[in-house]
């Protein structure tokens, strides 16, 4: 019953709500933001280099960036594409590009709101994200508490299990280990690191997601240099498939747009209102809410158009050798067809930093939430923390499909009830994006200090962005 129940609401959110939603979303604030993905393209990479600094309050903007990666690049990253690819076919790559590339305006968006109605908790550390927007910006309380509670439902409970599946499974193909016992270590190194706290969070993503993004892109590479000549062919494969242009291919275009949406939003998180609680942590340089909606947008880039495109090649390579692998051992197989034994191990080790920085983000995502639904305690953070490494221990055994329905279903409700609100204060965020641009346009460095009748009408809190 439970599970006809979740297939009923994930037939409707994914089959049509979510791809309308997120795409409008997306196509909105491009066209309201002048496609600045495009035109400032470049201007991301400037802001990187300035993004080291920290202060007491905040951590730095390049270790938002790398917890927010954290989250993103996980398991979606190598058994996601997979399962896109063998549901959608070639074409879903070519979808999955499109809503990174309108999504990254829609990052933009929702982590330059995060950052501009961040607040200071009783030890003086920033902290905010959607629920803040939608309590001050929108005044709507209810609305904020809804989101809390779905985030706190799909961060701290499902969306760490799916990480915990992939690695276990990854481990079992590779080297046989009982995926029980792969669940316990999961749960009890995570539980080192978590008890930390978000900023030793930030320490971990910003010393291990560099090093890890960087290996998998150069073996990719390496793979894609190997077979440069069949490259145009699987990029031909790519954006014939995703029309129909093939013959005998058009009854999967329909299956190419929702596997390559879903798993573009699953992995990039676009939209979904996560990345904003990382982004609201930072303290920006320079000074402006703006600037993390830059470095947030290219976090999106990063993830889907870098390394998921290196997963889909990977995968078109060898999708035509009769495999009937599937999820995270249809990637281990690719990458040992082309380079032998070592590149099952290489991946097996690649799931567990992609799927272990994705599970200590996304507890940091779930704790920022306890204050809206009044679990700001001892009692409420034990509880998360309880409920959270068993789910790591649970998801480590459950079977794949189950378990991605119900991080499907808390995606999709969550990102409902983001964008909704993203679309009332997009006044907002296009009025902070022009106050960036015009200091930066007259040779200033930007620094967000809006005049008092900005600052009360935008509902600001008070000592954050005040002269």
């Amino acid at each position: 019953m439970i599970e006809q129940w979740v297939g009923t609401i994930n037939g409707y959110l994914w089959g049509s709500i979510l791809i309308y939603l997120l795409t409008g979303c997306g196509i909105w604030f491009t066209i309201r933001l002048k496609g600045l993905q495009f035109t400032q393209f470049f201007h991301m990479f400037t802001l990187l280099k300035m993004s080291r600094g920290a202060s007491s309050n905040g951590i730095s903007s390049f270790q938002a960036l790398c917890t927010s990666l954290a989250a993103r690049v996980g398991t979606g990253n190598l058994m996601g594409v997979a399962v896109a690819i063998s549901l959608g076919g070639a074409g879903a790559v070519f979808w999955m590009w499109v809503i990174a590339l309108v999504g990254m305006a829609t990052a933009f968006a929702e982590s330059a709101l995060g950052q501009l109605y961040k607040e200071k908790d009783e030890q003086g550390n920033f902290r905010g994200g959607p629920a803040y927007y939608m309590s001050k910006g929108l005044k709507n309380k209810p609305l904020a508490i809804l989101f809390s509670l779905c985030l706190f439902f799909g961060y701290g409970f499902v969306f760490s299990s799916v990480q915990a599946n992939s690695i276990t499974d990854a481990f079992y193909g590779s080297y046989g280990v009982d995926r029980w016992l792969s669940g316990i270590v999961i749960a009890c190194v995570a539980a080192f690191i978590i008890f930390g706290g978000l900023k030793k969070i930030a320490c971990f993503a910003e010393l291990t997601v560099p090093f890890m993004g960087v290996a998998y892109i150069l073996v990719c590479l390496y793979v894609m240099g190997i077979n440069i000549t069949l490259i145009p062919a699987i990029i031909s494969d790519i954006f014939m498939s995703a029309f129909g242009l093939k013959e005998a291919g058009s009854g999967l275009v329909g299956a190419a747009i929702v596997q390559g949406v879903k798993r573009g939003l699953y992995s990039n998180e676009a939209g979904m209102g996560s990345s904003p609680n990382v982004a609201a942590a930072a303290a920006p340089n320079p000074p402006h809410p703006v600037t993390q909606g830059y470095i947030q947008m290219l976090a999106v880039f990063f993830d889907t158009i870098v390394i998921c495109s290196c997963t889909a090649f990977l995968i078109l390579l060898f999708k035509d050798s009769g495999t009937q692998a599937e999820g995270i051992q249809l990637t281990q197989q690719a990458l040992s067809f082309q380079v032998g034994q070592w590149g099952g191990d290489f991946i097996t080790f690649a799931i567990l930093l992609f799927g272990f920085t994705s599970i200590v983000g996304n507890f940091a995502y779930a704790e920022n939430n306890l204050k809206y639904l009044k679990l700001d305690n001892l009692y409420g953070h034990s509880f998360l923390k309880v409920g959270f490494l068993s789910m790591l221990v649970f998801g480590s055994v459950s079977s794949l499909p189950e378990v991605i329905a119900l991080a499907d279903m808390s995606t999709g409700l969550m990102t409902v009830v983001n964008v909704i609100a993203l679309f009332m204060l997009s006044k907002v965020v296009v009025s902070i994006t022009k106050d960036y641009h015009a200091q930066k346009n007259s040779g200033a460095l930007p620094n967000y200090q809006p005049e008092d009748s900005v600052h009360s009408g935008f509902n600001l809190t008070k000592g954050i962005w005040q002269k």
